[in-house]
């Protein structure tokens, strides 16, 4: 294979003609009134295009003898000759005709503006817009500026809390395909929960500093025929940075009120107590971003990027106030605890110092949970189960390169580097009556176990492109890593007793893919009115692995085990009693006399059964261990026909071959229709398909969950594992999905109008399982024992319908430009129904539906994210000082609960719940004390807005639902921007 790869370098290499030597062209873009952020400089006849920074300035490499063509919505185009001047300044003019923005994504033909699209595309200037934003990290930034997006962050949740999980159009992180510079970019090595049903891959665009980033487009539309695997919702695309000779920087500090804002009547006492505790600020973050670039005399590039962040935890609203949860059990309080041999425990010294001393009031009130909490200044807040974001630290690097080698050909490189180390509340506190988990001689009064991760991420694509014979090329390869290693503090192993380790390992995932593309394409000018033609191959490899803890993380100890030192032991302690269980019954035969262990050295009983594990999450064990790679192949044709200056038609086809389950084929065809000047219908229709991760094909884990506040031990496994087998589970399969859309864009006066309606269908999702038991399936009693057993399954089919709508307006009002945004989603997800195999189970037909598919999850996936989200965003500017305010309304959303329960009235239902719609406020205003410093001040959720409280029968974790605007409350911030 190197042999090969070395040999295609040479012959293209050797193939290059000269024609005409790239040059860097600075510039500054201006208006009458001043420099112009966010102008698109593309050059002619290319896909090759950058946007002005906050000042108007730009950097571009181009032909000594291209053209350079200016657009900017509100502005009339301007085409500018290069002749070989490295210094070019252009002055646009207004024009109501011109309310459009070119785009790149969604087309492999130079860049059209996004009305011209056959498809709807969002572009959000990173450069332009970053300033005045609350938002520091690129997945927030888009949710806060595209309805189809949202990025989700569990305040709790296991691994869940370490990854920013994207979602577009209301389907998963992984049925959308993330782009940088046009690149795949690698996933996330943690499998995480999200809010669309199912844990799976996403790509945390947070290894990215948003510093380097110019644009980020989005198309919102199916493109596997076009860029393969995952893209079912759509694509996003990072477009980084190619600027030089300026060193741009900026200090941002940030914090969180923890104020919340609620209703106290649906409170119980205890949590009452527990809110009111939550005062002042907390979750204080400060970030530095820098970026630089240099020119080089050839014409080249190297744009470097650099993020630094620090972040500090929040505490969100708690429950599970000592009136549902008390902290002590009644032997704790009564000094009635044993050891495994029968040797008391002293657990409430206080009591005994009070009966010492003959205090009647003490003696009653130490025997209370209350008492003893006050006894030894314990507060609720201090021993409650906490819900917030992580502590956080962040490092990036980020670097694009691009330098000419010949006169028509370039090579070109970009990467990142990052590190980030986050510990998070996502476990429940272990409560000192909980005798099985709890230590009194580690922790007396109970104890918070801490997940934390370190990741390192790695990205680097190198490359040439240019021209062979009439074809523009780029022969480019990939490489891209995610290591997440995890551990627990403040924790330990019960059944290990107190010499357990406090902190451990429990495990580091892996993933690793190295991507290898060849794209050609040649536009035919005398085809009617043109026709592009693209064509190219991708080769892909993939690895996941999952390494193993240290073994007090998942081992099995034997604190808890009696071994017979004599033939016949009677089961007594030093006191002649017979020996207790946890909850202090005896171990006596029907007699009423101690039980006997026969043999010594031989027999023995596990009398007190303590947890096993690490608590809060169990390490990975080396049954869980994994090392799989697979590889992809994959060859492509695009072509985009103007079948007259009103008709665009286009069509791809996509063949892919995995490794592990074989061929797919994908197809794609689109439209648009101008009608007259100012009006365009387009539409769409494509099949995709989304592969099994490697992470779903080879996670296991096994876990503890609760119901209420009772803990089960349960395993996730593998499809490959003996589990799935026995009980009928068959290897997960790809999704396959039919995307249709329909809409029109049109420009009215100053106003820029798209509206799109769409339809996906995905056959086949993939799902978890609920717990199948021993009872339910005994073909798994020998191989789960007592334990609950889940599957990942290609559940079911299902479908999300829409339409999207975006309204853009831009003028000059008074002596500054206004604009204005209005863009908002209205979305229906639906499960179509469940795909069912024949089991080997004891339920009845309706019971393993429930089971293999629950009604919670589908809950879900249809209703468990806002049906609709709507912002509104106004921008102005005048002189110095620039704003800009901005609304956004999250749509309602639905719990459904996986079982009937008895509700606080007295009934047996399920505990549904539907939270009402919510609307939150972000500003940011910045003033211009010189073209070298500027200072923003703002805030988001300016309001305190907090969603509403979950039901008292679900409330076992967060006080608030997560899926809308979160739980954060508000945030403020100032940030100094400078340049050198």
């Amino acid at each position: 294979m190197k042999k090969i790869l070395t040999l295609t370098f040479l012959l293209l290499f050797t193939l290059f003609v000269a024609q005409a030597q790239e040059i860097t062209i600075n510039g500054k873009v201006s208006d009458a009134q001043g420099p112009l952020p966010g102008v698109n400089v593309l050059v002619k006849g290319t896909t090759k295009g950058v946007i002005t920074d906050f000042d108007g300035l730009y950097s571009i490499t181009a032909d000594s003898d291209a053209i350079l063509v200016y657009s900017f919505i509100g502005y009339a185009k301007l085409e500018i000759p290069v002749n070989s001047k490295t210094t070019i300044n252009a002055t646009l003019v207004e024009s109501a005709q011109q309310l459009t923005e070119t785009v790149v994504v969604g087309s492999r033909r130079q860049g059209r503006t996004k009305l011209d699209t056959p498809v709807p595309v969002d572009v959000i200037n990173i450069a332009q817009d970053a300033i005045n934003m609350p938002q520091q990290d690129i997945s927030q930034m888009l949710a806060a500026a595209a309805p189809s997006f949202t990025a989700f962050t569990s305040g709790g949740g296991d691994l869940s809390s370490f990854v920013s999980q994207p979602s577009l159009r209301g389907l998963a992180a992984s049925q959308m395909l993330v782009l940088v510079n046009g690149k795949r970019r690698h996933a996330s090595a943690i499998l995480a929960g999200n809010q669309t049903g199912t844990p799976g891959p996403g790509v945390d665009m947070r290894f990215i500093p948003s510093v380097g980033v110019e644009r980020v487009e989005i198309l919102r539309d199916g493109a596997s025929a076009q860029y393969g695997s995952d893209a079912i919702a759509g694509v996003i695309n990072m477009v980084m940075k190619k600027g030089t000779g300026e060193f741009t920087g900026s200090l941002t500090a940030g914090a969180y009120t923890n104020k919340p804002n609620y209703d106290e009547s649906d409170l119980t006492d205890g949590e009452r107590e527990l809110t009111r505790s939550l005062d002042g600020w907390d979750g204080e973050n400060f970030q530095f971003d820098g970026n630089y670039g240099i020119g080089f005399e050839n014409g080249g590039y190297f744009n470097a990027s650099i993020m630094v962040a620090q972040s500090e935890r929040t505490v969100r609203p708690t429950v599970l106030g000592i009136d549902r949860a008390p902290l002590y059990d009644d032997l704790y309080l009564s000094n009635g605890r044993t050891t495994t041999q029968g040797l008391p425990i002293i657990t409430n010294p206080e009591l005994i110092a009070a009966q010492a001393a003959g205090d009647a009031a003490s003696i009653a009130s130490l025997q209370t949970v209350r008492g003893l909490m006050d006894a030894r200044d314990i507060e609720q807040i201090d021993v409650a189960t906490y819900s917030g974001l992580p502590a956080k630290t962040n490092m990036s690097f980020a670097f694009n390169l691009e330098t000419p080698f010949s006169d028509t050909a370039s090579f070109y490189a970009f990467g990142d580097v990052g590190y980030q180390y986050s510990d998070a509340y996502s476990c429940f506190y272990r409560r000192a009556a909980q005798s099985d988990r709890a230590s009194f001689d580690l922790y007396p009064n109970g104890f918070r176990p801490q997940i934390y991760n370190d990741q390192y991420n790695i990205s680097l694509a190198t490359g040439i492109t240019g021209m062979l014979g009439d074809y523009e090329f780029d022969l480019s390869n990939t490489f891209g890593n995610n290591s997440a290693k995890f551990g627990m503090f403040n924790t330990w192993n019960a059944s290990i007793g107190p010499s357990s380790p406090t902190d451990m390992n429990l495990g580091t995932h892996s993933f690793l893919q190295n991507t290898i593309n060849l794209d050609a394409s040649h536009f035919y000018e005398d085809i009617l009115s043109g026709l592009n033609v693209a064509f190219g191959g991708e080769l892909r490899f993939e690895n996941y692995a999952i390494e193993a803890g240290q073994e007090e993380s998942w081992t099995s100890g034997t604190y808890g085990v009696v071994t017979a030192t004599e033939d016949n032991q009677a089961l007594v302690g030093p006191d002649g009693f017979p020996l207790e269980d946890l909850g202090g019954n005896p171990y006596v035969d029907d007699s009423g006399a101690p039980q006997i262990l026969e043999y010594a050295g031989v027999s023995q009983l596990l009398v007190k059964n303590y947890a096993l594990n690490c608590q809060c999450f169990r390490g990975f064990a080396p049954e869980n261990e994994s090392d799989s790679w697979r590889s992809v192949m994959a060859a492509y044709l695009d072509m985009e026909l103007d079948v007259n200056e009103n008709l665009l038609l286009s069509g791809a086809v996509r063949v892919e071959n995995y490794s592990d389950f074989g061929n797919v084929m994908t197809g794609k065809i689109s439209g648009r229709y101008k009608i007259g000047e100012n009006f365009a219908i387009r539409g769409s229709y494509s099949s995709g398909f989304r592969a099994p991760s490697l992470q779903e094909l080879n996670y296991s884990h096994s876990y503890t969950f609760f119901l209420g506040l009772t803990p089960f031990d349960g395993t996730l496994y593998p499809n490959s594992s003996s589990a799935a087998k026995a009980l009928g589970i068959g290897q997960l399969t790809e999704e396959r999905s039919r995307n249709v859309s329909l809409g029109f864009t049109t420009k009215i006066g100053k106003f820029d109008i798209t509206l799109d309606a769409y339809k996906i269908d995905i056959l086949d999702r993939i799902f978890e399982t609920g717990e199948f038991d021993s009872a339910s399936a005994p073909v798994l009693e020998p191989i789960i024992g007592s334990g609950l057993a889940s599957f990942r399954i290609n559940g079911g089919d299902v479908s999300t319908q829409g339409i999207e709508a975006v309204v853009n307006y831009n003028t000059n009002l008074g002596a500054g430009k206004l604009g204005l945004v209005l863009a908002g989603t209205f979305r229906e997800n639906k499960f179509e129904g469940a795909n069912v195999p024949d089991l080997n189970t004891t339920l009845t037909d309706d019971e393993l539906v429930d089971l293999y598919v629950s009604r919670s999850l589908i809950g879900q996936f249809e209703t468990g994210t806002p049906s609709s989200k709507v912002i509104g965003t106004l921008n102005y500017s005048v002189g110095k000082f620039s704003a800009m305010l901005r609304g956004t309304r999250y749509g309602s959303v639905q719990t459904r609960d996986s079982r009937t329960r008895t509700l606080l009235d007295g009934t047996t239902d399920y505990a549904d719940q539907y939270f009402t719609p919510e609307f939150t406020t972000d500003i940011g205003l910045t003033y211009k004390f010189s073209d070298a410093i500027s200072l923003t001040v703002g805030g988001n959720n300016i309001f305190n807005e907090y969603p509403e409280i979950i039901r008292y029968e679900l409330r076992t974790f967060n006080l608030y639902s997560q899926y809308q605007q979160g739980s954060a409350g508000s945030y403020y911030f100032g940030r100094l921007t400078f340049s050198l």
